[in-house]
């Protein structure tokens, strides 16, 4: 079983920059496809940007050159680095995980985190 953990979400203003970071435990974090997704009220949950297990990433068309993903193995922790924030940024960020590969439908993740909250204001 695994579990996350975000973390590093506030308010910010438009143009600033945050850094969220997802810690696993449970399991063997290397085999693990983790894929950032959100939700804003009223929209369904959209995949941001996401790493499988041999480190390729994928973004939201959305967030391309302004978000970043990386992983650290030795601390078992993903990280989103996320630049030039835009209001419609503003969602509840989750981690989640699944094995090897990423997928775009979150019904196909085992795992979540809790969420964390990012509000940018305008």
């Amino acid at each position: 079983q695994v579990q996350l953990v975000e973390s590093g979400g506030g308010l910010v203003q438009a143009g600033d920059s945050l850094r969220l970071s997802c810690v696993a435990s449970g399991g063997t974090f290397s085999n693990l496809a983790i894929t950032w997704f959100r939700q804003a009220p009223g929209k369904e949950r959209e995949l941001v940007a996401a790493m499988n297990s041999v480190e390729s990433t994928y973004y939201a068309d959305s967030v391309k050159g302004r978000f970043t993903i990386a992983r650290d193995n030795a601390k078992n922790t993903l990280y989103l680095q996320m630049n030039s924030l835009k209001p419609e940024d503003t969602a509840v960020y989750y981690c989640a995980a699944r094995p090897l590969r990423v997928l775009v439908n979150p019904a196909s993740y085992d795992y979540w985190g809790q969420g964390t909250q990012v509000t940018v204001s305008s």
